[in-house]
């Protein structure tokens, strides 16, 4: 099992930049794929950024070539780098860690995420 705890959210204005940050605790943190969610008040939650445990990564396409995902395996973290925010960035940013077992079967964890506002 794997808990997560994330950091790095708060107000920022238009085109600025956040790091978000998501360290798990437990153990064999390289076999997870490890994601980024968001949810926006009165919207589904979506799929940011995914990094995978061989390294892959996959963005939604509103954040290509605005965020990076990248992963200290050393470390248990994770980062969402966030420039050029837009408002319509703001959300809860939730950290997420998925262990695939055989057939096809996984089991995620979340964290309790972080509030992101881009608000002039």
């Amino acid at each position: 099992q794997v808990q997560l705890v994330e950091s790095g959210g708060g107000l920022v204005q238009p085109g600025g930049s956040l790091r978000l940050s998501c360290a798990a605790s437990g153990s064999a943190f390289s076999l997870y794929d490890m994601g980024w969610y968001r949810q926006a008040p009165g919207k589904q939650r979506e799929l940011v950024a995914q990094i995978f445990s061989g390294g892959g990564t996959n963005y939604v396409d509103s954040v290509k070539g605005r965020c990076t995902i990248s992963r200290d395996n050393a470390k248990y973290t994770i980062y969402l780098q966030m420039n050029s925010l837009k408002p319509e960035d703001t959300a809860v940013y939730s950290c997420n860690a998925r262990l695939w077992g055989g057939s096809g079967y996984y089991t995620d964890y979340w964290g309790q995420g972080t509030q992101v506002t881009v608000s002039s």
